[in-house]
């Protein structure tokens, strides 16, 4: 069973706008009354100023020494053969399941602290390179 409120459209005929229904179980619904297993669902879109999330992990273990970087021949094989980057939903998955964006943010956040490591490596070995370029050209004037 659900409680309703929201305004009259029609007093007379008792025809009401529903904004929002709270279940037994004190699950609220706006613009629905399936919240599944949420305690908030919304049908339609949100805005808000700000959304906190309180997050149960975070990504800087990948700057833990421990921390096994995958090779990029190891990234650019997952891609080839699932599609998408590892421990990231693929899109079917994001389609028919959602997203929990705390988790989600964390994933991304792990992906651009890898992205981070693997150009900090590219730049030292640029570096290396333009040393030892200047090095062959000073030999060979």
């Amino acid at each position: 069973m659900f409680y309703r409120s929201g305004f009259p459209l029609d007093s007379q005929w008792g025809v009401w706008r529903e904004i929002i229904m709270a279940s037994e179980n004190g699950n609220v619904g706006i613009g629905t009354t399936t919240t599944g297993t949420h305690k908030l669902a919304v049908e339609g879109s949100i805005g808000a100023r700000e959304v906190k999330v309180q997050a149960t992990g975070w990504a800087d273990f990948v700057f833990k020494k421990e921390y096994n970087l995958p090779t990029l021949g190891e990234v650019e094989k997952h891609i080839a053969e699932k599609g998408h980057l590892e421990n990231i939903p693929s899109e079917e998955e994001v389609l028919k399941s959602g997203i929990n964006l705390g988790e989600m943010n964390a994933k991304l956040l792990q992906k651009i602290e890898e992205m981070t490591l693997y150009m900090i490596t590219q730049n030292k070995q640029i570096i290396d390179l333009q040393q030892r370029l200047e090095k062959v050209e000073v030999h060979t004037r």
